[in-house]
């Protein structure tokens, strides 16, 4: 069953929006549904700052749908205490996602110019919406009746936004290109992964047992450093000097996949947004001229939580080659990302 929390709030200090016709016509729209015991939907209306967190906390929803009122990059409107406008910065709301980001599936903001706060939530939620200008009510209405409606279907979220779009559209609204959606396809849950044991699981040295500092050994002539390593050890690396390859010559498609099924053989917490960091990569590799310096940037915040998994010290070796390849095809710019596997250039 998937649970819709329905969040809405319209300050006294804004204009007067049709909030509870929205709603209305979602849950109609569900209810009237064959499938409709697939969905619980909740309301909160009138919601405060101080409500976002419990009522995430609480009602744990698969889907988070918004309404009311954006103020572009500088936030969301909520409510403060006595009822009037108090802004939800982007940078605070991408961070309480980051919290929640186990349960819920997909956020809807249907709210003027929420598509920097989409854009920043989907650093950790797959699916969000947000729009990229002003929407008036009968229009955000006309979407959010469209995306329920395939939604109750089981269509999936892609789907569900066409439908949303489509509706707008159906009624001659112009605004029917004001929604944007920010989508991340799970491509890469499908490996099998097999976990790889840390130090702690294989047979320690007399050393590690009594606790002091784990030693990798993995060749070359460099000047030494030290690793912090997932369980807070200390990997003492001679780093290994390399010469990289000429770009035209690496398949970075393929080097993406070995890393990323490499990592996904660690143990950690942070499973997912590893995960996440190699769609976003995958995703900017697809587009016809992919920024080079957007799939640096998420191979580095795979590589940084990959680095506090136990384990990550044995995987070093492994990942090395793929890792010179990448760096040679990324260029100069992410020569740093070699040293988090021990490896510098010649």
């Amino acid at each position: 069953m998937k649970k819709i929390l329905i969040l809405s709030a319209n300050p006294k200090n804004t204009s007067r929006l049709r909030l509870d016709e929205e709603v209305r016509e979602i849950k109609n729209t569900l209810q009237l549904s064959p499938n409709r015991d697939e969905f619980q939907i909740i309301t909160e209306s009138a919601v405060r700052v101080d409500d976002l967190t419990r009522f995430l906390s609480h009602h744990q929803p698969t889907i988070l749908h918004f309404s009311g009122h954006g103020s572009g990059t500088d936030g969301l409107a909520l409510e403060d205490n006595s009822g009037h406008k108090q802004l939800v910065s982007t940078q605070a709301l991408a961070k309480l996602f980051d919290l929640f980001q186990e349960q819920v599936e997909c956020v809807l903001l249907n709210a003027c110019y929420s598509e920097s706060q989409a854009t920043a939530i989907h650093q950790h939620i797959d699916c969000v919406v947000g729009m990229n200008q002003a929407i008036g009510d009968k229009a955000a209405m006309k979407f959010s009746v469209g995306f329920y409606t395939a939604l109750a279907a089981l269509r999936n979220y892609e789907d569900c936004f066409q439908m949303g779009c489509t509706s707008i559209d159906l009624q001659g609204i112009p605004e029917f290109l004001t929604p944007a959606i920010k989508i991340r396809r799970r491509r890469y849950q499908t490996v099998e992964a097999t976990p790889v044991k840390s130090d702690k699981d294989n047979n320690m040295s007399n050393d590690n047992k009594s606790g002091q500092n784990r030693s990798v050994s993995i060749g070359g002539n460099a000047t030494g450093s030290a690793i912090i390593t997932g369980d807070s050890s200390t990997a003492n690396v001679n780093f290994q000097q390399v010469s990289l390859p000429e770009p035209a010559s690496v398949n970075i498609e393929a080097e993406l996949n070995a890393l990323r099924e490499i990592l996904a053989k660690l143990e950690t917490s942070d499973r997912r947004k590893i995960d996440n960091a190699f769609a976003d990569a995958q995703e900017e590799l697809n587009k016809p001229q992919p920024d080079k310096d957007e799939i640096g940037d998420a191979l580095n915040r795979a590589l940084k939580y990959a680095q506090k998994a136990e384990g990550f010290a044995s995987a070093m070796e492994k990942l090395q080659p793929h890792l010179a390849k990448t760096t040679g095809w990324l260029g100069d710019n992410w020569h740093k990302l070699l040293s988090i596997v021990g490896l510098t250039i010649f």
